[in-house]
């Protein structure tokens, strides 16, 4: 079975994932405009008719934008916890509130969905509620923490199953330090519900290295804080201070903000 990724968008002006095989497949948040999902499935051969469910991870608007289009006038239907969809409804960037299509969800509560294997756990971050999604097809684990403060002890178990891992690498320490921000925001920003710093990320991964973790990819970068180049580099040079070697040992790509990633296609 052929396994397919893509990143729409990842950063804080907008998140959503793909995830799907040849025939159907799943999206992770839509804090981009529907319009901007649908024509970016399209330009890689993906038609939002085949798209069967949205994932939200957590209440912020730069993840759920679209979901009240792509829930009430599309009709697909939106998984969560309980608290996120009361944070996704009370939110001010939701013009068309969910009602039919709303589903629940219970952390670390497995559900099938077709030939995926979907499940949530809690991660620390400052939305209504927050989770993360680890997802298993045709044996392939795929594990997305987009927001999180800190790398928990429930954290880390699934980011351990993964062979294919999206992980937050938010900011760098020394960009955030020096940089525009007011006290109270830096001090949100690197609290334990916050973001993970490049640094951060990189010395878990060091430090947690396994030999079927295949692809890594750093999501949801900072505009102001953070260069994918520079993102890249520290996770790169952490890694090789450890001996193993991007490119060889795992794969590695910081995703971009605003456009999409290439297509992933495993088979």
């Amino acid at each position: 079975m052929k396994v397919k990724f893509i990143s729409l968008a990842s950063g804080s002006s907008g998140n959503c994932y793909y995830i799907g095989t040849e025939k159907y497949g799943i999206l992770i948040d839509a804090g981009i405009a529907a319009r901007t999902i649908k024509k970016s499935l399209k330009d890689v051969g993906i038609g939002m008719e085949t798209i069967r469910a949205v994932f939200v991870t957590h209440d912020h608007a730069d993840h759920i934008k679209a979901v009240g289009g792509l829930g009430e006038k599309l009709h697909i239907p939106i998984y969560s916890t309980a608290l996120i969809h009361e944070g996704i409804n009370k939110s001010y960037c939701m013009t068309e509130k969910l009602y039919s299509s709303v589903r629940y969800l219970e952390k670390e509560q497995p559900m099938q969905l077709e030939d995926f294997r979907i499940e949530s756990f809690e991660v620390p971050h400052d939305g209504t509620d927050n989770v993360g999604y680890c997802i298993e097809i045709d044996g392939k684990v795929f594990s997305f923490l987009t927001d999180l403060g800190e790398i928990t002890p429930t954290a880390a178990r699934f980011i351990r199953k993964a062979n294919y891992l999206i992980l937050e690498a938010n900011y760098d320490d020394e960009m955030l330090r020096m940089g525009t921000y007011p006290p109270y925001l830096k001090e949100r920003i690197t609290g334990r519900t916050g973001h993970m710093s490049n640094l951060a990320t990189a010395e878990f991964l060091a430090e947690n290295m396994r030999e079927d973790l295949k692809y890594v990819w750093l999501c949801h970068l900072s505009k102001d804080n953070n260069h994918p180049e520079l993102a890249y580099k520290t996770v790169e040079w952490k890694l090789r201070s450890t001996g193993i070697i991007v490119g060889k040992d795992v794969q590695l790509c910081a995703l971009k903000r605003n456009s999409p990633s290439e297509l992933y296609v495993f088979e």
